[in-house]
């Protein structure tokens, strides 16, 4: 079995602290696109056949931003080319404010049963100052118009430690996240991505952000919040009620293997990592000769695989299967990591429980740290 990531890198506006591979919709071939990528699912199929497709991932850019008209085109092609058991998770991610009835009435027909959408923040002033389009009305009316199609299965993106954001401001955050009660929630801090305009504005000293005390009160506070609110923690950045942890991201985790289809989409088939073309020309030339646009491939060796498994796994609350880990690789957890892992247990930063390894309260916190005692080579 293989899950499926499929890249729509089409906007209507672009945000401030995004790096992800998009452009602005306007003017682009988005039809052509369309087609393209449904003749790359198609090319890659033939090479790495599967039965079925444990999870399809839509992303972006913002796959809402095609017309009702496109996006029925696109996930009719998909429900064709990757065959789907409807019980799985079927996402596709969106903004708030793009989305429409006919939208939605477009995605269930093809069997979409879960929806991402990038709030950041319920601040107004924030998100004019991270160029978002949307007000936090917006996302009050999105909900609506989702109850009204009876879609209840949503997840919403957080972002905190933004410029000049307050304790206040995002308590007040919080306060709104949680009273939508959704199944769901992603909270990630910011990150000044390269050749992002806030990059550029750190650069010129032109952006205040707050310090990583605050950004470690801010990270706490969420994790008490979500706790206190019945969403349990389930990997560093996502809180969920019990049962709707994100399948989708949990093969990302667990290191397991993925289509990566569209524009600048990265996959893992085999031991193969690759990555297609991100400008979308040079995606679509290839295909326009019936090839594949793929531009990198990496071949891990056991030893990387194992890194991966390492700082992958670590990112979920219930860490690494130490028996998962001897079958995968054949070698024993202890001759491979047992130095670093008890030396990060005496640090209190990992623990070992029902031959599991995991981040301790302490760990979570500091996870990067963690992460990077498991590159073998530095």
């Amino acid at each position: 079995m293989t899950s499926a990531y499929i890249h729509i890198p089409f906007c209507e506006h672009i945000c401030f602290y995004c790096d992800f591979n998009k452009v602005f919709i306007e003017g682009q071939p988005v039809d052509e696109y369309i087609e393209a990528l449904l003749k790359e699912i198609k090319l890659t199929k033939e090479l790495y056949p599967s039965d079925t497709t444990e999870t399809i991932y839509i992303g972006g850019g913002t796959p809402t931003s095609l017309s009702a008209k496109q996006l029925d085109r696109l996930l009719g092609g998909v429900k064709e080319l990757l065959p789907f058991n409807p019980t799985d998770e079927f996402t596709v991610e969106a903004n708030p404010g793009d989305l429409t009835l006919d939208k939605i009435k477009v995605m269930q027909t093809h069997g979409v049963n879960r929806l991402s959408m990038g709030v950041q923040t319920f601040d107004d002033r924030l998100l004019k100052k991270i160029g978002r389009k949307h007000t936090a009305q917006d996302v009050f009316d999105t909900m609506t118009l989702l109850e009204k199609a009876a879609f209840s299965n949503v997840s919403i993106d957080l972002i905190y430690a933004l410029p000049n954001q307050t304790m206040e401001s995002f308590e007040d955050t919080l306060d709104k996240a949680i009273g939508l009660d959704l199944p769901h929630y992603s909270m990630y801090s910011l990150i000044l991505e390269n050749k992002t305009m806030f990059y550029n504005w750190a650069r010129q000293g032109r952006l205040h952000l707050p310090g990583i005390d605050v950004e470690g009160d801010m990270f706490e506070r969420a994790i008490e919040r979500m706790t206190l609110a019945g969403k349990h923690q389930y990997e560093v950045s996502n809180f969920c009620e019990p049962g709707k942890e994100s399948q989708h991201n949990l093969v990302y985790w667990n290191n397991d293997h993925y289509y990566g289809l569209g524009a600048g989409a990265s996959g893992y088939l085999g031991n193969v990592r690759y990555k297609n073309h991100g400008p979308i020309q040079h995606y679509l030339e290839p295909l326009r000769q019936d090839k594949l646009p793929t531009i990198t491939t990496e071949n891990l060796t056991i030893k990387h695989q194992m890194e991966e498994e390492m700082f992958l796994g670590l990112r979920k609350k219930q860490g690494v299967s130490l028996t998962n880990f001897e079958e995968k690789f054949g070698q024993k957890f202890d001759s491979v990591y047992g130095e670093i892992a008890q030396q990060l247990i005496d640090e209190e930063m990992l623990q070992i429980k029902n031959s599991n390894i995991s981040l301790t309260d302490k760990g979570l916190i500091l996870g990067n740290d963690v992460f990077e005692k498991f590159l073998l080579e530095k």
